[in-house]
């Protein structure tokens, strides 16, 4: 990776999606629209998710996750052999995490053609010249709307196998250049930091790139799904092989930014300091005293910089605006430490 400056910026994965996007996805899922139509849409979308991160001056970019037509992790499932739709049975009335496609594992879960994140890496790699990552969805994210059925034991054991299908993706990535790679898991609350940590040295065994670990509470339509403390996963979540640790701090006013001080063991801290939960447009100065907070307990040198989660539900101008305020709150403070 290239020069960075002090406390790099970067996103935590997807960005926010133009408002024609979700009208022509409606256009291909009426069969109105074909393959071709599909692939100018999805490749479009990326060449703006990366040209919004390069204006607001984002360091470290992604392709905004844009190819990812069904959202974060679904759109995978459709790429996996093994698995069985379990459709939901609430439709009616407001969207809610029971209103998810659930899937029943009717024979070894395998993905032979690959998970595509290699395909988005090297269109995002060939459309930038700016220091990237790639995110990927972790076994236990994967994992967590599948059930065993007779091929499995327990919710364990399919993460497990997930764990090895994520390994070959990611090896993959690093073969095609791949430097910095984002695994995502979900802040569950029924499995302990330290199996998640198991669960991502599964995954991660043998990949040569500077790995991160974002521990989410959920994100969907905007709504957190899980019990939002850190404190049920730390200091066990340390045995996890990753470079850095990517959390989020600013949907909760900064709670437990002051535990980094006791989990800080020398890694990097990927520090959340905009709310991408809320509408309210932070300003450039409410994110310089959010990283203000962060540095109380954390090395400069070991801050990134980033969202809590990602844009993927945020309305485009707004996403932006939470972008520029993001660069422009950070000049404030990297200016203060003479960086």
């Amino acid at each position: 990776m290239s020069e960075l400056p002090l406390l790099p910026t970067t996103v935590v994965g997807s960005h926010a999606r133009p408002g024609w996007w979700h009208t022509c996805k409606d256009l291909v899922e009426k069969g109105e629209w074909g393959p071709d139509d599909l692939e100018e849409l999805l490749s479009d979308a990326v060449d703006i998710a990366i040209l919004d991160q390069e204006r607001a001056g984002i360091d470290i970019i992604t392709d905004g996750e844009a190819r990812r037509l069904d959202g974060y992790v679904d759109t995978y499932y459709s790429r996996i052999e093994g698995l069985r739709p379990l459709y939901a049975t609430r439709k009616a009335g407001p969207w809610g995490y029971d209103q998810q496609t659930r899937y029943e594992a009717v024979a070894r879960i395998e993905a032979p053609a690959g998970l595509g994140i290699v395909r988005e890496f090297e269109y995002l790699k060939a459309h930038t010249q700016k220091p990237t990552k790639v995110t990927c969805a972790g076994p236990l994210t994967f994992g967590s709307r599948i059930r065993p059925g007779n091929v499995y034991r327990n919710p364990v054991e399919i993460a497990e196998e997930f764990a090895h299908v994520i390994n070959a993706e990611l090896k993959a990535l690093v073969a095609a250049g791949a430097r910095f790679i984002q695994i995502d898991e979900p802040a569950r609350g029924n499995v302990s930091g330290t199996e998640m940590a198991r669960l991502f040295n599964l995954a991660t065994e043998g990949v040569q790139a500077k790995l991160a670990l974002h521990v989410c509470f959920g994100n969907r339509h905007g709504r957190a799904r899980f019990k939002r403390s850190y404190s049920d996963y730390f200091p066990g979540l340390l045995e996890a092989r990753a470079d850095q640790f990517v959390l989020e701090f600013a949907s909760r006013e900064m709670a437990e930014i002051d535990k980094w001080r006791e989990w800080n063991d020398g890694r990097e801290l990927g520090a959340g300091v905009i709310d991408v939960k809320s509408f309210y447009p932070e300003t450039p100065e409410d994110v310089a005293a959010r990283l203000r907070k962060v540095l109380q307990y954390a090395d400069p040198e070991k801050v990134y910089v980033n969202p809590d989660c990602g844009f993927g539900w945020n309305p485009r101008n707004m996403a932006v605006a939470k972008l520029r305020a993001m660069v422009a709150g950070t000049a404030l403070v990297r200016r203060e430490l003479g960086g």
